[in-house]
């Protein structure tokens, strides 16, 4: 079997002079081979630098476009054709944007062995260890109470028990913070899990421990990336003074740059980006370290069907793979891109068992949305 195309399609739901949120815009890729299998993936990323990183000409050994790399290649032997994915871009990125753009094919060539072996990609990562997984949903919050209310509500008529807020400038205003947050357990009760994903807002280490301090009396599950991933030392004075839990390392990628966050930071909780962090072959090595560490691995998910789907093969092949993030996003790319999107049940995943990641894609939400730039 051989790969002969590789496409990188960049979808959009805004125009461009539109503002753009979280799960409006996707770059996923298909890759084709000679016996008819395609293999779908996807990375949350900046979609147009992605498929720049994907489709540019050659330069030099290591400098290469990602789909030359993997012309003519036999998609089977997945191990080796990222190590030459990493090798041959060398010079635009073992890092950032580089790795998002081989997370992407990485996951697309685990779907293709999945099709071709006839078994789910769970299968091929060791077998699972669940049927179901537990799931908190993430939402970003609204402009009024009430609307912020009808969202919570919504989440639990999902039957979810651990839910999530972030963005919409949540962690600029301190009083505006705890009163958002007062309303949500309010509405939530005690026995509900909630977590706050700051995106590296607080200002210092002190400032963040100030403001943990001061939302104790709301019972936080994990406080999710209070400080930059590379502001180590501020991270590190957190974790061991702060009396929540602390997570994060969504933008990190590579097993690399995992160590060195687990090594320098101790969190609680770390949470690659399967889309981001190298794909499903890079996560298979992160997840290890996390052990080492002694750190649980949640992994972040806030894009298209494909995303969750390949977290949802890769959690349930985790012994410890034990809580999926769940996009609350109404964007048509997450809610209608894959037809076949696993649903929320009782607040849990169902694990799929159909060949590869499974997934089936929408031809006319591509068209619709297909950004032809």
């Amino acid at each position: 079997m051989k790969i002969v195309e590789v496409e990188a399609i960049w979808l959009r739901v805004p125009k461009f002079d539109q503002a753009c949120e979280w799960g409006e815009d996707a770059l996923i890729v298909r890759i084709h081979t000679d016996t008819g299998i395609v293999g779908v993936g996807e990375t949350d990323s900046s979609p147009a630098v992605v498929k720049a990183l994907i489709e540019t000409p050659a330069s030099h050994e290591t400098c290469q476009g990602l789909r030359d790399v993997l012309l003519g290649e036999n998609p089977l032997e997945i191990d080796r054709l990222w190590k030459k994915m990493y090798r041959h871009s060398e010079y635009v990125g073992r890092r950032g944007a580089g790795v998002h753009a081989i997370s992407a094919l990485d996951i697309a060539l685990w779907d293709i062995a999945g099709q071709h072996y006839g078994v789910p990609v769970h299968t091929l990562l060791g077998g699972k260890y669940r049927d179901r997984i537990p799931a908190y949903g993430t939402f970003i919050p609204k402009a009024t109470d009430a609307g912020n209310r009808d969202v919570i509500r919504n989440l639990l008529g999902q039957g979810l028990r651990s839910i999530k807020l972030g963005g919409a400038g949540f962690g600029e205003n301190p009083a505006r913070d705890k009163q958002l947050l007062k309303l949500v357990r309010e509405e939530i009760g005690d026995d509900v899990q909630l977590q706050i994903d700051l995106v590296g807002r607080w200002r210092n280490a002190a400032h963040a421990l100030a403001q943990c301090e001061a939302l104790r009396e709301l019972n936080l599950n994990w406080v999710e990336e209070p400080l930059p991933s590379d502001d180590e030392r501020g991270l590190a004075y957190l974790a061991s003074l702060c009396r929540v839990k602390v997570s994060g390392g969504e933008g990190l990628a590579t097993r690399h740059e995992f160590r060195n966050f687990l090594e320098n930071t101790r969190p609680a909780i770390v949470q690659p980006d399967i889309t981001r962090c190298g794909g499903i072959s890079e996560m298979r090595h992160i997840y290890e370290l996390a052990i080492h560490y002694g750190a649980q691995l949640v992994p972040h998910g806030f894009s298209t069907g494909i995303l969750l789907a390949a977290t949802t093969h890769f959690l349930a092949a985790c012994e410890f793979g034990e809580l999926i993030e769940y996009s609350q996003s109404d964007s048509p790319l997450f809610r209608k891109l894959v037809k076949n999107l696993i649903p929320l049940e009782a607040g849990q995943v169902a694990v799929p068992d159909s060949p590869g990641l499974g997934v089936v894609l929408d031809e006319e939400v591509i068209a619709q949305y297909r950004v032809n730039a």
